[in-house]
Formats: C-alpha cells, structure tokens, sequence
C-alpha cells in the first residue's frame, strides 16, 4: 500500500507533466475508439493533408519541443492497459505539435516480411522522428502534413 501511496504523491506533487500525462491517456482512449469506430476515410481527414510533405528545416527549439513530446507521449501509451499502438501515438503526439504551431509529417506505411504484411506510422518534425521511429524498411503508402 506505501509504494501505490508514494507513486501517487510523486505523480500529484513532483510530476511537471503531470497534466501532459493526463491529456497522453485520454488522448490514446480517444484516438483508440477513433480508429476502432470510423471508417479509413473518415479517420484519415483528420490526419492533416494527403500528400503534403512538411520540410526537413525546422528551428533547433521546435525540434527539441518535438523530441521531448514524443518521448513522452511513447513513455505513457505503452504503460495503458488498453492498445496503443503506433498510429494513435503518432495522432497525440501531432495533436500536440499542432497545438504548438510546429508542422509535423505523418507517414503511413506496410512491409512484407516472409508473406506477412504489416503496417506502420511514424511522425517525423524537421528531421526529427517524432514517434514510430524512421519507418525502416517499410514502403511509404501515404503521408499527410499538419
């Protein structure tokens, strides 16, 4: 009882993002039931304009902003009891950008690993990925710019 006691003290007391934190979780409930209940097509209006690329020059301090957002949006949706997985980070973290009047590309992509097709989003600001990491080796199918 004394170690749940003392996580949330430093959660309420020592936490400085503690409402990031709190905004991360909904978010990710949000843009999880999104995704489950809409439509691609309707889902994908929100995602920013198709086929628009942000440019790789982006000031210093509005890539550390960016770095720093997705590190914590990542830290917080893999502890949630319900998925969140690549897509919705990308979403909360571009949310957040937005928010910020940072511009920010999501990339859609698939790979096919021994006749497994898999899909995969990543954020990327400047030239700093976001969330999602580069996208490896998938092939870029769409990509939408905020």
């Amino acid at each position: 009882m004394k170690k749940g006691l003392r996580y949330i003290y430093n959660f309420l007391f020592t936490n400085k993002t503690r409402w990031l934190t709190v905004r991360v979780i909904f978010l990710s409930l949000y843009y999880r039931l999104k995704l489950l209940v809409f439509t691609q097509n309707i889902n994908e209006k929100s995602f920013g304009i198709k086929g628009e690329s942000t440019g790789k020059e982006e000031t210093r301090k509005n890539m550390v902003a960016a770095y720093w957002i997705g590190e914590r949006v990542e830290r917080v949706c893999d502890k949630m009891p319900w998925e969140s997985k690549c897509l919705v980070k990308a979403l909360i973290a571009q949310r957040f950008l937005v928010e910020r009047n940072i511009q920010s590309t999501l990339y859609l992509g698939v790979e096919n690993k021994d006749n497994i097709m898999t899909a995969h989003a990543w954020l990327r600001c400047g030239t700093v990925y976001v969330t999602g990491g580069n996208g490896g080796t998938n092939t870029v199918v769409a990509y939408f710019s905020k």
